[in-house]
């Protein structure tokens, strides 16, 4: 006797779901299914699995949009906040939600970052073009709040959050509160945010309070070390991995988590606390005409400005809010001009910072307080995790490149790279904290083929790939793509990869050293180059990794992407089978 279940569209399962009774029901004889089916009605009978009710009604939809994990991790506090208040709400990620499920909510609370040059995250884009399609309803039943997440050093500060406020009123819905702009010092911004909303649903929907109050600080202390609480790891181990006449300097760098608690998983990323360069404090100081030891108020307490700036304050990089508050303090004609021409002030900002602003715009009458005041918080600095917990346990590896430059008459360096090069001694401590990345991780399935492409630093987080794939004995294939300046001197963990080779773990790898021929050679070509078989690896089932910057090589890589899906299947037909893969969650970056 065969079993036959209802069509999928009949039922209110899921695909997966639907999937697993149709396996689980196949091999049952009709007195097993009878009995099966008298089970599961005695357990709702015996309230053991309880039925939907009209008690539970989601009451709010948190819509999330992230690219590194910012923005989950808020949906998750936003979520125990509104139980706290007696609010039901379910998270959704853009990049499952269901398009159509839009002209259903009632309350949708978005949350979305911003990276890149105003670019959305990966798993919003299909989103986005829907919502500025003609194929975008009318959302008059609905009410909505957006939170945007960013980096004011970029001139696209929180745009994807700007487009999703915009857009939802355009199309009808109905603003509980005003949006709110992230910047990456986003913790105080947030909470406040959240209470607003959550304080005008609860209004809305009559709900009850719970006793306790969560919070955001309230959520942090759970866990002993975070953001907010970063762990002081001991360094342990700080190598150059470049060889002697490179034009590069890449630091692998081991830091000690014993007795933190924390952990991480292959994908997730490091987040480093620096302080700003002594040299360049006293230049600053110098060029203000401050000496540092003026006393200024820092969270409610006096401190010394040379502390201040040391620790607390981003004292090189300038942002347009930072250079604005400026210019209402210097008062400077020319200053106010450069700021209304979008032109000349991306000119401007390339390659200068805050010493240059103040020395090019001097203000006779600007105290200590009013240019901290100016500043952003010393935001961290994160790095992608370069090592599997199962191989290394109770350390993290980051590989780092110092940045060092000149630019408009002065010596530059980035205040991270050289902070972790030049500056912690043996037996220093790092304050970190561990940043999760659900959008960058391995296949669930160890069987699954994976090709990774990172050339640079971006090698970082498939080292930690590999070590993991080779700890838990994964049989799926691995492909890497690796590519940096010079094969005698930037062949960065060159050692390890031969290893891996031999042994099996990697399956194949190929590398492009762009100086080392007079035609450069990039990654993209090596992929264009092997297009026919990375192909064939991606109809096999196989996931595709990018790490690296995003303006340039990302973006390089997804147009050879492209074309190497054109050349086998049409260019009609080549986006959607991308867009596809990212969907699936086959096709993932970690970019900046």
């Amino acid at each position: 006797m065969q079993i036959l279940l209802p069509e999928r569209s009949l039922t209110p399962l899921s695909d997966d779901q639907h999937h697993l009774l149709q396996q689980f029901i196949a091999v049952l004889s009709p007195e097993q299914a009878a009995w099966v089916g008298g089970y599961l009605t005695g357990l709702i009978a015996n309230n053991l699995i309880s039925v939907p009710s009209t008690d539970d009604i989601i009451d709010i939809t948190i819509l999330v949009g992230s690219q590194t994990g910012n923005s989950e991790a808020l949906s998750e506090q936003m979520h125990s906040l509104a139980a706290g208040r007696g609010l039901k709400t379910v998270i959704k990620k853009m990049g499952d939600y269901k398009l159509l499920q839009l002209k259903a909510e009632k309350n949708l609370l978005v949350i979305v970052s911003t990276y890149g040059e105003g670019e959305p995250p990966d798993n919003a884009r299909e989103l986005v073009e829907y919502l500025f399609s003609k194929r975008a309803p009318s959302l008059k039943q609905m009410q909505f709040a957006v939170l945007g997440l960013g980096d004011s050093g970029y001139e696209f500060f929180c745009k994807t959050g700007v487009d999703f406020d915009r857009r939802l009123e355009e199309l009808g819905a109905t603003r509980i509160h005003p949006r709110v702009d992230c910047d990456v010092d986003y913790e105080s911004s947030a909470e406040a945010w959240m209470n607003a909303v959550l304080n005008e649903l609860s209004i809305r929907l009559e709900t009850k309070p719970q006793t306790a109050d969560l919070s955001l600080s309230s959520l942090a202390s759970t866990s002993a070390y975070s953001r907010k609480h970063p762990f002081p790891a001991l360094l342990l181990e700080n190598i150059v991995l470049n060889g002697r006449g490179s034009l590069k300097e890449t630091h692998h760098l081991e830091l000690s988590l014993e007795g933190s608690g924390l952990t991480y998983e292959p994908g997730d990323v490091l987040g480093v606390y620096p302080t700003n360069a002594p040299d360049v404090i006293d230049a600053l100081l110098q060029t203000l005409h401050f000496d540092g030891t003026e006393r200024i108020t820092l969270d409610n307490k006096e401190s010394f400005l040379y502390d201040a700036l040391f620790s607390h304050y981003e004292a090189t990089a300038i942002t347009r809010p930072m250079m604005q508050k400026y210019a209402l303090l210097a008062n400077n004609r020319k200053l106010d001009q450069l700021l209304h021409d979008r032109h000349k002030l991306n000119d401007y900002l390339h390659g200068r910072e805050i010493i240059d602003l103040v020395a090019d715009f001097p203000s006779d009458q600007l105290s200590a307080q009013a240019f901290v005041d100016c500043l952003r918080k010393l935001p961290p600095r994160l790095y992608s995790i370069a090592s599997s917990l199962k191989q290394h346990p109770d350390e993290v590896h980051i590989t780092v490149a110092a940045v060092r430059y000149p630019s408009h008459g002065r010596d530059r360096k980035g205040v991270g790279s050289t902070f972790l090069a030049d500056r912690i001694g043996e037996d220093a401590t790092i304050p970190v904290y561990i940043d999760r990345n659900t959008n960058f991780k391995l296949p669930a399935d160890p069987s699954t083929p994976i090709i990774m492409i990172g050339p640079g630093t971006g090698i970082a987080p498939f080292r930690a790939f590999v070590e993991e794939r080779e700890a838990v004995g994964a049989s799926g294939k691995s492909w890497l793509f690796f590519g940096d300046q010079h094969f005698e001197t930037d062949f960065l963990y060159q050692a390890e990869w031969l290893r891996y080779l031999k042994s099996g773990v990697l399956t194949r790898m190929n590398v492009a050293f762009s100086r080392d021929r007079q035609q450069k050679i990039y990654v993209q070509h090596l992929m264009a180059e092997h297009g026919k078989e990375l192909y064939a690896w991606l109809q096999e089932g196989a996931h595709l990794y990018v790490c690296g910057d995003e303006k340039r090589m990302a973006h390089d890589v997804h147009q050879a992407l492209l074309r190497i899906v054109a050349s086998e299947i049409g260019s009609d037909n080549a986006q959607d089978y991308v867009a596809n893969l990212q969907k699936a969650k086959r096709y993932q970056r970690d970019v900046y």
